[in-house]
């Protein structure tokens, strides 16, 4: 048995019209192990949730994802038909989405919306299905589950509806769960409910979890390994602890250096100078090469690949491989 649940290969998410194309995931590759969660952070418009959405096979027209292959637990994703993928959909590999109120059918009511799955996929009749989603609604905290199995999202909370979504995701016992932003809606103590109790059925069932989110400290506290995206790629990768104490990208090291630190009060926060690229603008070299106060005229005229910072990690930097140590404010601005 191979030790990966997902192998990711040169994958591409092309999005085309009758004037222009550009790829908004620009052949990136990873690997999940098996009961691992693997972290991919980046700014709004780096490609994350395209990432995820192209593993899921939900990438709609005008879009269309290719690559070399996208091996989950044996089978390339990218050989199943429409059916073969819906029948794999839900069952062995399901998702979380960002905000559970646009997620989830207004019209239906919780116990029939993650009982569904349930239908298609294990063929269960009505009444082992309810048995077995107030069961769920239980194992994911819910009180009041019989009750609730009857309710409609809009009579839930924000937290409660996040709980629903995670054990609609459950449901069929699923290899892998991808969570996109899983907490981005939900204050501070129930971001933390919500991670630490997908932490506790991911020990329970040895799953395998992607953790898309641009939050570095849910990060820490929930990932094994990381991959920091940008304008499309993939910048650094390695172990969480590794990268976040070691970071080696000039990317990296600016969305650590701008993270408040405890007792910063009336300093200004830093932030990293101007704004991620868009697809049409990303010239031939490296996409972080405006905004680095690194920038060599190499960073312009070729794409750096991902080179080896050590033997667990990895950075897509000229520097990386010449072992340079730069410190991580001078890689940042001051708030205006």
């Amino acid at each position: 048995m191979q030790s990966n649940i997902l192998e990711v290969k040169n994958l591409k998410t092309t999005f085309s019209s009758r004037k222009t194309s550009f790829n908004a995931v620009d052949g990136i590759s990873f690997q999940v192990g098996r009961g691992e969660t693997l972290g991919i952070v980046g700014e709004s418009g780096c490609g994350k949730s395209v990432t995820s959405l192209s593993i899921m096979g939900l990438v709609k027209s005008p879009g269309k994802v290719s690559g070399d292959t996208i091996d989950f637990n044996g089978v390339n994703l990218l050989d199943l038909s429409k059916k073969e993928m819906r029948n794999l959909r839900g069952s062995e590999m399901s998702m979380i989405f960002q905000e559970p109120m646009t997620s989830l059918n207004p019209v239906y009511s919780v116990g029939d919306q993650i009982g569904e799955s349930l239908k298609i996929h294990r063929k269960l009749k009505r009444k082992e299905r309810k048995e077995t989603v107030v069961d769920l609604l239980k194992q994911v905290g819910i009180p009041r589950a019989d009750e609730i199995y009857h309710s409609y999202p809009h009579q839930l909370s924000g937290g409660m509806r996040q709980r629903v979504m995670i054990a609609m995701a459950m449901a069929c016992d699923p290899k892998l769960i991808i969570a996109d932003e899983p907490t981005t809606a939900l204050d501070v103590t129930i971001q933390a409910q919500i991670l630490e109790l997908m932490k506790e059925l991911q020990r329970k069932k040895g799953m395998s979890m992607i953790l898309i989110t641009h939050d570095l400290g849910v990060v820490s506290e929930v990932c094994d390994r990381l991959v920091v995206m940008y304008a499309g790629k993939i910048v650094e990768t390695g172990p969480v602890k590794e990268v976040l104490s070691n970071p080696s990208h000039p990317y990296t090291k600016g969305l650590l250096a701008s993270l408040p630190k405890k007792g910063q009060k009336e300093k200004r926060l830093n932030f990293i100078p101007g704004q991620v690229p868009a697809p049409l603008n990303w010239g031939k070299g490296c996409r972080f090469a405006d905004r680095c106060p690194y920038v060599m005229s190499e960073c312009h005229n070729s794409m750096p690949p991902l080179l080896e910072v050590n033997k667990v990690h990895e950075s897509a930097c000229w520097l990386a491989s010449e072992g340079e140590e730069r410190d991580s404010n001078d890689l940042i601005g001051t708030a205006r």
